[in-house]
């Protein structure tokens, strides 16, 4: 059977992997990160579906508009999660240092924290996922204060959270809202009557 064409999922010559290590090859992980953000992006709702003009209104009733936020957040999850990196990232064009940084943030988040599959191990020892996340916090947070673009990142994610609560409540659900919500939350049952 020829193999013209594939991918090969990792590097090894005759079983021993490149490097001479015990760790998976530069394509195992390239391919684990493409099938996981493959999955994520899965979960992407059709564009068309979230800019239906058709689907806008005004909510009757501000209990209305709660219910839509929830299950519109909960249908949109990945669509509005691009919309906001995308606020963010078109906020920083004018600060390239700040976008350089904050490019190379998302890359060790990535590399660090996101897209591994076995725990980081620092001079022979595992560190625990929450030191890993506390390190990466503290680091992105620090280079961010120097480059003096927190201001600017923490506007755009103020604009990027309200243009995703405004869609949010506006946009009518096709789907039955307590069908969405029961994905992600537990109905909140109504106050007993007396």
């Amino acid at each position: 059977m020829s193999k013209y064409g594939t991918i090969p999922t990792s590097s090894s010559a005759g079983g021993v992997p490149l490097g001479g290590g015990g760790g998976a090859s530069p394509l195992d992980f390239i391919s684990r990160a493409k099938a996981r953000g493959a999955s994520a992006l899965a979960t992407r709702r059709p564009w068309r579906e979230l800019v239906d003009v058709h689907a806008i209104s005004l909510p009757p009733s501000l209990g209305d508009a709660y219910l839509r936020v929830r299950a519109n957040l909960a249908h949109f999850a990945m669509n509005y999660a691009i919309v906001v990196l995308v606020v963010v990232f078109l906020s920083l064009l004018w600060h390239p240092v700040s976008l350089i940084v904050f490019l190379v943030c998302m890359l060790a988040w990535l590399v660090l924290y996101f897209l591994r599959d076995e725990p980081l191990a620092l001079f022979g020892r595992v560190v625990p996922d929450v030191y890993v996340l506390a390190g990466l916090a503290v680091v992105t947070l620090g280079l961010l204060l120097l480059t003096g673009a927190t201001a600017n990142i923490l506007s755009s994610l103020l604009v990027g959270l309200v243009l995703v609560l405004l869609h949010a409540a506006l946009h009518r659900a096709e789907d039955n809202p307590d069908e969405e919500v029961g994905r992600w939350y537990a109905p909140v049952p109504p106050p007993p009557s007396h």
